[in-house]
């Protein structure tokens, strides 16, 4: 069977083409030799694959029986086909083209994401209105538009302890989350680049704002950042002077390897003090516990011992 170019959209909404790689190796290295010896250059077609599946087509095998059927007619069955209107043989690409078109797919996507639904149709649309490649390309911009607005404006949460649960929550969604005295625990589930920066040092401002409560320490739930770039790094420079200046403390919990590596060479771990880098939250948790000599009461230390 011919190659065909699929249309791919994932469930976080990226947009992604995919191709037969064998094909278009096959392609490529027949239209070079072409090139070489004066020969005309082929192609292949994105319909001829679902006629040759709606025929019940199951192996390559299919092209080299429908080329020497071509072949065949070409020789002795030219008349047979004379007479067949142009709409008809249109109208069998269309039936079978029809077949790629997931209706409860696109009901799915309606149901549960408004916005990967809208992606899905303007994807659609552009390859109708703009053609093939255009209309890929289209939307493929779309989905670096849509990648890099939730990065700038991504999900953001100050965390709580919840009795009887491991880890710190979103005190969102766990209104009953107890708070430590003197702490906000501060998670922004992007990475840090130069884009959304600013966004960062906005979100934690206001959620120093909305504590409504005497702040010693900030603590930065690092894991969901993969990635610091150079303004971002500044932009934390920046912010522990200015926190310093209001009596807080700037720590971070659980950042990972490679990015602690980038804030070491951005000069941070000098500024901030490697001590304030913390492998989790709990003892970040409990650092700020000890030095400030916070009366805290945590429900697993509660715990009578196992056994």
């Amino acid at each position: 069977m011919s190659d065909r170019l699929l249309i791919r959209l994932s469930p976080d909404g990226q947009l992604s083409w995919l191709a037969q790689d064998a094909g278009g190796r096959a392609l490529s290295a027949a239209n070079a030799g072409a090139g070489l010896f004066q020969g005309f250059p082929i192609s292949s077609s994105s319909s001829r694959t679902p006629v040759a599946e709606a025929a019940g087509a199951r192996t390559q095998l299919t092209g080299v029986v429908g080329a020497v059927t071509i072949g065949v007619l070409l020789v002795v069955g030219t008349g047979i086909l004379h007479d067949i209107p142009t709409a008809a043989l249109a109208a069998v690409v269309i039936a079978a083209v029809l077949r790629l078109i997931d209706i409860p797919a696109m009901r799915w996507l309606l149901r549960v994401n408004h916005r990967d639904f809208a992606l899905a149709i303007a994807a659609c649309a552009g390859v109708l209105i703009l053609g093939i490649l255009p209309g890929v390309g289209f939307a493929v911009a779309l989905s670096m538009i849509v990648v890099l607005e939730r990065a700038w404006h991504p999900y953001v949460a100050v965390l709580g302890r919840v009795s009887g649960e491991k880890g710190y929550h979103d005190v969102e969604r766990h209104p009953d989350a107890a708070m430590v005295p003197g702490l906000l625990l501060f998670r922004f589930d992007a990475p840090l680049f130069f884009a959304n920066a600013e966004v960062f040092r906005d979100a934690l401002q206001d959620a120093l704002r909305d504590a409504n409560r005497d702040v010693r320490t900030v603590v930065v739930a690092a894991e969901p950042i993969t990635d610091v770039d150079s303004t971002a790094a500044e932009m934390l420079a920046d912010l522990d002077r200015e926190l310093e200046h209001e009596g807080i403390e700037l720590a971070f919990a659980e950042l990972k390897g490679p990015v602690k590596d980038k804030l070491r060479r951005y000069g941070l771990f000098d500024q901030v003090t490697e001590e304030r880098f913390y492998t989790t939250i709990g003892l970040a948790v409990r650092a700020h516990v000890a030095e400030h000599d916070v009366t805290w009461s945590d429900w697993e230390d509660a715990r009578p011992p196992a056994g």
